[in-house]
């Protein structure tokens, strides 16, 4: 014998699309009911916010590109007045170039520095620059708490880097003579 008459399936799924197209209907974007104003508000405070996040995204990039350049600068010193150790650091010099092109602001790289010359031996040298790669990986760490997901990514990769070369400079000032 077949039932006749509501059940409590047909009820509980009348009452979920009645409660659904409730849902639905209240969607809409507003544009019917004249309420423009608050939207347009919306509209300039998300441009506000745009441009807040573009200055502060500008301001983290040409921090790290100052800290970059300012490393590179040391390799090329150390370079200049220790020639016998260009075989170690001449890669790891390209790779703080390749660093400074890739942090600055759409594409404004300048690879200015002072030229000095480096104090004391070349295992000093070297371990000088091992010390600058430390500080620069911990101001690249340190920045990757402000910035926006895609160059929080980009800092911790040349945060790994500058890491990287920190521990390779540390084995090459311990085989570099005097």
């Amino acid at each position: 014998m077949r039932r006749t008459g509501t059940t409590r399936r047909g009820a509980l799924t009348a009452t979920g699309a009645i409660a659904m197209g409730a849902v639905l209907a209240g969607c809409g974007d507003g544009a019917e009911d004249g309420g423009g104003g608050r939207k347009g508000s919306a509209h300039a405070d998300a441009r506000t916010a745009s441009a807040t996040a573009v200055k502060a995204e500008t301001s983290l990039r040409k921090k790290a590109v100052g800290v970059s350049t300012s490393l590179l600068g040391q390799y090329e010193n150390v370079l200049a007045a220790h020639p016998a150790t260009s075989a170690g650091l001449t890669p790891l010099r390209d790779a703080v170039r390749a660093h400074v092109t890739a942090l600055a602001p759409a594409g404004k790289a300048s690879l200015e520095f002072v030229r000095t010359r480096p104090a004391g031996s070349p295992p000093e040298a070297v371990k000088a620059l091992a010390a600058a790669e430390r500080r620069a990986a911990a101001s690249y760490t340190e920045a990757l708490m402000d910035a926006p997901p895609e160059l929080a990514r980009l800092l911790a990769s040349v945060a790994a880097a500058a890491s990287a070369h920190s521990y390779l400079l540390t084995g090459l000032a311990k085989e570099t003579k005097a």
